[in-house]
């Protein structure tokens, strides 16, 4: 479903399709984005597919009372990146940008408060890579 045909009521994240619909905006913004978009775009490259699956995997997994569909560790492939804390805040302003434009409920906060927890975490273990010559356990 494209988001433009998503309809406008809001609801709250039930299932795989609310999922895709905000995780296809999320990222549409992310690859526009004047700070944000370069940096994805020249770590997805040709990807974007397959990160989004993983993505959609990833967010069912944590908002969803299913079958665990995502198996890895999301913090290894970030560990390197060069962003600091001004990424990350627009990171979370546009993740809380979108769950609001489609989404009210328990599952729509829990999303925005795991966003901004995973945020904070990344944020503090890549300035730790940063400063460090260690490298993460993959």
């Amino acid at each position: 479903m494209k988001n433009e045909d998503w309809k406008m009521e809001k609801h709250d994240i039930n299932n795989l399709e609310d999922i895709q619909c905000l995780v296809d905006s999320f990222y549409g913004k992310i690859r526009d984005h004047e700070l944000l978009g370069a940096i994805f775009n020249h770590v997805i490259q040709d990807r974007w597919p397959q990160h989004l699956k993983k993505m959609y995997s990833f967010w069912q997994t944590v908002l969803l009372e299913e079958e665990r569909t995502y198996f890895g560790a999301p913090f290894p492939p970030h560990a390197k990146l060069p962003v600091s804390a001004l990424h990350f805040d627009e990171w979370v302003r546009l993740w809380h940008e979108t769950v609001d434009h489609y989404f009210e409920g328990i599952r729509a906060d829990e999303a925005k408060w795991r966003g901004s927890k995973m945020a904070t975490m990344f944020l503090s273990k890549i300035e730790y890579y940063q400063n460090h010559s260690s490298h993460p356990l993959m």
